[in-house]
């Protein structure tokens, strides 16, 4: 059984040379990179002000990050495993006992 989700592949060249799914992948991990880092800011932010205006900036990255992603699953350059049920009950299961850990 496939268990696969994906597009169809949009081919690029190959070669030395870098091509639109090179330069998709490198601003797809900047974005990353950059929400991961707005994340700390926000947590920093020393005032109201300021941590507005990181959100703004976040919610952009995030935004950015979000339709970079979407835009590299349709051309069918990000493959996602659908999961098997079994895999969802035993890491449903391994969760509640962490929950009743806690208590």
């Amino acid at each position: 059984m496939n268990n696969k989700v994906c597009n169809p592949k949009t081919e690029v060249p190959t070669g030395i040379s870098l091509n639109d799914q090179d330069y998709m992948t490198i601003l797809l991990t900047h974005l990353k990179e950059l929400e991961k880092n707005m994340t700390v800011a926000l947590t920093e932010a020393s005032n109201e002000k300021l941590y507005k205006e990181y959100k703004k900036m976040f919610d952009a990255i995030s935004d950015a990050q979000r339709k970079a992603y979407e835009l590299m699953f349709y051309l069918g350059w990000y493959t996602l495993e659908q999961a098997k049920d079994t895999k969802i009950e035993t890491l449903e299961q391994e969760l509640q006992t962490q929950i009743s850990n806690l208590s």
